[in-house]
């Protein structure tokens, strides 16, 4: 059965490519003006471009869903289970690249919004993908997944990840600590707005969290970003908050690793791996947002140091830092990304009463409805002091291109995220609908009801398949922007999808702040916004395919 179903899909797949070729042959000559990509043009057309950057991520996703599935099949752990999330999702993912893919709730790309001719869409359906479309994502099958998985809220046995012996360890003992350290107490700490309490980061220090990736000559475990993602899924799952720790140290030390100074790395990397010192990123300014080349942030020599004066916003962990990579302008005759340069700023780490006692230095909590636990902040300097021998790199304007480093990381780290709110929402989905009792039976028992679980479970196993993939690559030392970006997108949509059909199942109840699913929708919605916009990756993602 499984090499039948594994010789269509990878058919299908020869016929996605014709389809996505297609498209960018279409989009290139709409686009492409003496000899280059126009972007003027291209923002016109921003929906198609955007539409493609879409189609190309769905490319890729059924791409290592069929990798992840012969894997398994070719160790003999492909089940039931996984038979019916590869026969849903290439079903529903097909359908939808030949009638439309859902770029956001409202916006929906077809593909003569691409200029894709009928000829070629009729070319598409070919006998293989007419076959999986009709046959993959039914009723039927969506009620045999969803009674596979219909027990699996404390086993987490959603489908075989495909990790190894290494990497399950790593799952499960963080699976451990998420279910027994985070999720009992992650609701009263978001509606209380509280900071995570720092018991939990030092326990997080001792398990390893905060040097995952860095070399071991620097007190670091070198597991690579396969583990990062791992352990930021588990965390995730417990607390958006928790798994997003993490993520400044990961930013801080893939800074310092990538442009900082052997004496930089000697000084910073070990505080860092061993829990320390808490690293924040401080790059966004007011108005500015994406346009990090439009900072307007100072950074003045003094001597031997620089003076910082400026205001930054949306600084998460701002209060509780010790260091600050900042972002700033040393060169105000050098326009755009030119004159930027980064710094390691220390700081004192304030607390409730003393938020920011570091002269120089003021901040203003900005309230949010989700992603709590770290805060949010304005800050303001004012001749706010850094040492010279904090400028990374020891070079001036190099900043931005330092920052352009860390993305790849980011953008997977993001994305594993996602995929840990959206794991939680499902299973509290779960836990909810076979439980609640309507009309004589579990509401479980609803087709729409079980089918919106089902699906949710089919789109997190491809996503994290797409995740990991991006992940080996930055392992390997490869180029992966590409594949970071596509998996970021497409995380961030299923995490909202799936935490938003969750809420629907609980009905009412959902929408009472006393269910955890309705903190759960509200870290979701921040994951389309943070790490680059789902416009913004698109965008990123259409210049680099169509260039």
């Amino acid at each position: 059965m499984s090499a039948a179903l594994f010789q269509n899909c990878a058919a299908a797949l020869e016929a996605v490519e014709i389809f996505v070729n297609a498209a960018k042959a279409s989009l290139r000559q709409h686009l492409i003006i003496d000899g280059k990509l126009d972007r003027k043009i291209m923002e016109k057309h921003q929906y198609a471009c955007h539409g493609f950057s879409w189609l190309s991520t769905y490319q890729q996703a059924l791409c290592q869903t069929l990798n992840w599935a012969t894997a398994l099949d070719a160790d003999g752990e492909f089940t039931e289970l996984e038979e019916m999330i590869v026969r849903i999702g290439f079903g529903e993912y097909l359908y939808q690249m030949w009638g439309g893919i859902p770029m956001s709730q409202s916006e929906f790309v077809r593909p003569d919004d691409m200029w894709i001719s009928d000829d070629d869409v009729h070319a598409f359906y070919t006998p293989e993908v007419q076959k999986l479309i009709t046959k993959g994502n039914t009723p039927e099958n969506r009620e045999k997944l969803a009674r596979l998985i219909e027990h699996s809220i404390d086993t987490g046995a959603f489908g075989n990840l495909g990790l190894d012996e290494t990497y399950a360890m790593i799952r499960d003992q963080f699976r451990r600590f998420a279910n027994e350290e985070v999720m009992p107490f992650a609701h009263e700490w978001h509606l209380n707005d509280d900071y995570i309490p720092m018991d939990i980061i030092d326990k997080m220090s001792e398990m390893g969290v905060f040097g995952l990736t860095i070399p071991e000559k620097y007190d670091g475990s070198e597991l690579g970003k396969t583990s990062m993602c791992i352990v930021s899924e588990e965390l995730s799952r417990g607390y958006i908050g928790v798994g997003s720790l993490g993520t400044r140290s990961e930013i801080a030390a893939e800074l310092i690793m990538g442009g900082g100074t052997e004496a930089q790395k000697q000084k910073w990397l070990p505080r860092i791996a061993l829990g320390e010192i808490l690293p924040t990123a401080v790059f966004t300014e007011p108005n500015v947002g994406s346009d990090l080349g439009s900072l307007k942030t100072r950074a003045t020599r003094d001597g031997d140091s620089y003076r910082i004066t400026g205001n930054k916003t949306w600084i998460t962990h701002a209060a509780r830092a010790d260091m600050m990579t900042l972002l700033a302008r040393t060169n105000p005759e050098q326009p755009g990304y030119k004159g930027l340069s980064m710094f390691l700023a220390e700081k004192q780490r304030g607390d409730d009463d003393n938020p920011f006692p570091t002269e120089g230095m003021t901040g203003g909590e900005i309230e949010v409805l989700g992603y709590r636990g770290m805060k949010e902040f304005e800050l303001g300097f004012d001749g706010f002091e850094v040492s010279g021998e904090n400028l990374l790199g020891g070079e001036e304007g190099n900043g931005f291109k330092q920052l352009m480093t860390t993305f790849e990381s980011a953008r997977i780290q993001t994305a594993a995220r996602a995929l840990g709110v959206a794991q939680n929402a499902l299973e509290l989905g779960l836990r909810y609908a076979t439980e609640r009792i309507q009309f004589g039976k579990p509401i479980f028992d609803f087709p729409r009801v079980h089918g919106k679980i089902a699906l949710a479970a089919v789109e997190i196993m491809m996503t994290r398949q797409l995740t990991y993939f991006a992940a080996r690559r930055k392992d390997e030392d490869k180029r992966c922007d590409l594949e970071a970006g596509m998996a970021k997108l497409l995380a961030a949509r299923v995490a909202w999808s799936t935490a938003d059909n969750a809420l629907q199942i609980h009905g009412g109840n959902g929408y009472a702040m006393e269910y955890q699913i309705s903190r759960v929708l509200c870290d979701a919605r921040i994951l389309n916004i943070f790490e680059g916009a789902a416009e913004i990756q698109a965008d990123v993602i259409a210049r680099r395919l169509l260039s």
